[in-house]
């Protein structure tokens, strides 16, 4: 894969996807988005991927926001498509793919970036980092998605005081909230969420996968998350993982997973 704008690299089960828009402080353009799309899609249908880190280059910013400049003079159907693409193709994406997704804040997240951070199953981060949702002081909304995960994630009234102040918070107060579950030193940072990684590694990634759209289930308006999750227990029971981990179990021995 031959990207402009992200790198990629993999090693014993773990890819990392590293924006690489540093003079940008790696700020989302439409390229970026789609760049981010296929490598998302390639990584979660290669069986050697069992769990995708994503995190920014350099020491300053995750993702600093969405590249404004792209979209300053758009007409409402511009804007509604803009945000509609998006999150079809980047937010939604990720947030819904069966490969456990981690983000790695190692810096500034703010307005897309936090929303790309919040579409990650979950989230570290470095205790340099700021998070934020800023849109408001442009005169506009978070459209990809920030609007309702937020809420989600720390509540309905930190949400709204956060989008309204277009305020920025700390990695202490982003863990003392719930956004984010762990805060650690930068230089620790990528370590940190790879050894988390090691962890999801040793289950089931046949399970994993099906847990993620239980789980995404409950968020949903109008899907009962408890018939995703008893329709996808029982899928569990048709797979060669299943097998294997029960086999394991009664036979007292590490379980030697295979699927994806």
């Amino acid at each position: 894969m031959n990207f402009e704008n992200i790198l990629i690299t993999s090693e014993n089960g773990i890819s990392q996807i590293t924006i690489n828009r540093p003079s940008k402080l790696n700020a989302l353009n439409v390229a970026t988005i789609q760049e981010l799309h296929n490598a998302f899609e390639t990584l979660d249908a290669d069986a050697a991927t069992k769990v995708i880190i994503v995190t920014g280059e350099g020491e300053k910013a995750f993702v600093a926001g969405a590249d404004i400049s792209e979209f300053a003079n758009f007409s409402v159907e511009e804007g509604a498509q803009l945000a509609q693409q998006g999150q079809e193709l980047l937010f939604d994406f990720v947030e819904n793919l069966k490969t456990p997704v981690i983000a790695a804040v190692n810096g500034f997240a703010l307005g897309g970036g936090l929303e790309l951070a919040m579409a990650c199953h979950f989230r570290v981060a470095s205790d340099n980092a700021k998070m934020g949702l800023p849109e408001v002081s442009l005169g506009v909304i978070p459209g990809y998605g920030g609007t309702q995960r937020l809420p989600q994630l720390v509540g309905k009234g930190r949400a709204m005081e956060l989008v309204m102040t277009a305020g920025m918070i700390d990695a202490e107060t982003a863990k003392t909230y719930g956004l984010v579950n762990h805060v650690v030193a930068q230089a620790e940072l990528i370590e940190f969420a790879k050894g988390i990684a090691s962890k999801i590694m040793r289950n089931s990634p046949v399970a994993i996968g099906y847990a993620i759209k239980a789980i995404n289930a409950n968020f949903k308006d109008g899907v009962d998350g408890y018939k995703t999750e008893i329709k996808n227990f029982g899928k569990c029971f048709g797979t060669e993982d299943f097998k294997e981990g029960t086999t394991a179990f009664l036979e007292k021995r590490k379980a030697e997973f295979k699927g994806k």
